[in-house]
């Protein structure tokens, strides 16, 4: 027993008179190497790695002295992990945890739980696990004392934006010279997501596993990793588990242009009818070069099927739902590390084979067209039609001398705005002011929960508002941004939304960075209707759904618009 006291007297010493360890940015000790053999963690319980990262990520936000920044969280993970990897038995792994605690100091404690208003609460915080996970009760104790700790107003790796709520990730190390991070920041990298999704993701309640699970499943898969690729992939499908239109990797990342390729073919795909369709060109002169025509449906891509392809590349392309997924492969098919592809087309029920040149996607933009405005024309005397993605707030007084005298509205959706007149519109579309949005935000004093804020409306008291009937599109390509201008768009009196799924990730966005200079982002916020009803996933909800068809591509028609045409006759018949 003596030893055990002298033990912890050593360590408490040592963690509380080292000056570096007070200064996180002064802090290099293992700038070039994790000092976790891989070895070590291999031969270690993946249950153990689990409840590792679990409390350390629990720590991170909970703890008051972590939260004032008195310590490198990343390395006070490598300097406690020898110790936590030798303990032999359950018991002396939860010594090792209790003395970490400790050695982090004394602090205040008095809150009880969460103290926010419950008819407000969407998520609360997951800390049963605390209580579950057969730790000693020494160590549930001090976790429960840590849970009701003060904690800081102001939090070292994290900030709330002000008005928007959404997460801001700070002085969190990108540890960009490590292009191929070693075990332990392979591990670090891991944990660091898991306890941001964990705390600070809204939609975590739609994940569609238990996100504890996910942790245990992916540590052999990170700390395995053989190289630098087998890393980024292997952190991409993780990314892929939260299902978030938003959560991607982004940035101009090396080793992933060096895997998939940085040459594409000048044929662009969409997935109409579950096939490839060729739907366009990145410029007019390459369409004679392709040979390629429009409907066409690509059959394999050098020699592997589409469906073979879809298997092998949807889980690397992160998506909140299905079409969206397919929106962002389809980009993506004809993308090479060579000079040229190998694709099998059927057109008019007749197979053919082609070699396709491949080109810089930059080469390929600095030829494409440049659109003009287009964000207002007169689709017939009685019928408007606006351009979402085109439209600025500055445009709408002078277009609404047209559109007043209409009996019909078309708002064009299918398209990330260009500005963000949703308010401007609305003054003149409704009678009064009508809620339309509703927000979820995190907390930085009770890290997990997600309470509602106030209803948001658009609109004004009108007695000359619009008397036309309005028509919303959207599909996979209204995201975001564009989602919540369907939204506001939604509350006009009579609106009809056509179209299809729309990408299901509304909500200000928060930027993360993981070991390696990997970027990628979160949905921040959460993004409800008045009454509760969920975006997320789901996505804004077509009161008529119209997909396009390969014969409508080879025609050159705009099915989705001519349906909403279609539709207007029929509502000035009836």
């Amino acid at each position: 027993m003596r030893r055990i006291c002298i033990l912890v007297l050593i360590f408490t010493i040592a963690s509380c008179s080292n000056p570096a360890r007070k200064d996180p940015k002064n802090d290099k000790e293992f700038d070039n190497w994790s000092g976790i053999e891989l070895s070590r963690l291999t031969n270690e319980k993946p249950e153990n790695l689990q409840l590792l990262g679990m409390v350390w990520g629990f720590l991170k936000y909970y703890h008051p002295a972590v939260g004032k920044g008195l310590y490198n969280w990343d390395y006070e993970l490598f300097r406690m992990m020898p110790s936590y990897l030798d303990a032999e038995t359950i018991v002396e792994r939860d010594q090792v945890l209790l003395r970490w605690i400790n050695s982090l100091g004394e602090f205040k404690t008095g809150k009880k739980g969460v103290t926010a208003d419950k008819a407000a609460i969407k998520i609360s915080p997951d800390l049963d696990w605390i209580g579950k996970s057969g730790f000693s009760p020494e160590l549930v104790a001090k976790l429960n004392e840590v849970r009701n700790a003060k904690r800081p107003e102001k939090h070292y790796y994290l900030a709330l934006t002000p008005g928007a709520g959404n997460p801001v990730f700070n002085n969190e190390n990108s540890y960009s010279w490590k292009n191929s991070p070693d075990p332990g920041f392979r591990l670090l990298a891991l944990y660091r997501y898991w306890n941001i999704i964990q705390y600070y993701f809204p939609y975590k309640n739609l994940i569609e596993r238990d996100w504890k699970d996910v942790l245990k499943e992916y540590i052999p898969v990170l700390i395995s990793a053989k190289n630098e690729i087998a890393y980024r992939l292997a952190l991409i499908r993780l990314i892929g588990q939260v299902h978030d239109s938003h959560a991607q990797v982004y940035g101009q990342d090396k080793s992933l242009s060096d895997y998939f390729g940085s040459n594409y073919a000048p044929a662009e795909l969409s997935f109409i009818e579950g096939k490839a369709v060729v739907t366009g060109f990145y410029h007019e002169k390459y369409k004679e070069e392709t040979g390629l025509a429009t409907g066409d449906v690509v059959t394999s891509i050098n020699q592997k099927s589409i469906d073979s392809i879809l298997v092998e590349r949807l889980p690397l392309n992160p998506a909140s739902n299905y079409p969206t997924q397919l929106r962002n492969l389809a980009a993506k098919l004809l993308r090479t590390t060579e000079t040229s592809i190998n694709i099998e087309i059927e057109r008019d029920h007749k197979f053919y084979s082609k070699v396709l040149k491949t080109y810089p996607m930059s080469a390929l933009f600095d030829n494409r067209k440049q659109e003009h405005d287009t964000c207002f024309k007169m689709l017939s005397p009685r019928l408007a039609y606006i351009h979402n993605g085109a439209l600025k707030k500055g445009h709408i007084p002078k277009l609404w001398e047209i559109i007043r005298s209409t009996e019909g509205l078309i708002i064009d959706i299918r398209n990330y705005p260009g500005d963000f007149p949703l308010y401007d519109l609305g003054k003149y579309l409704l009678p009064e002011r009508l809620p339309f949005v509703k927000f979820t935000t995190g907390s930085i004093e009770n890290p997990g929960l997600f309470s509602f804020t106030k209803t948001l409306k658009i609109g004004k008291t009108n007695k000359e508002y619009y008397r036309g009937k309005v028509v919303i599109l959207v599909n996979e390509q209204t995201q975001s941004s564009a989602e919540f201008h369907a939204m506001a768009y939604q509350v006009t009196p009579g609106a009809k939304v056509i179209g299809s799924t729309t990408a299901g990730a509304d909500g200000n966005v928060s930027q993360l960075f993981l070991p390696g200079g990997i970027k990628t982002m979160i949905s921040g916020i959460g993004v409800y209707y008045p009454d509760g009803k969920e975006t997320q996933r789901v996505g804004i909800v077509p009161d008529l759904e119209i997909k396009p068809t390969i014969e409508g591509v080879k025609a050159g028609r705009d099915e989705v618009l001519e349906k909403a045409i279609e539709f207007f006759g029929e509502l000035k018949s009836s």
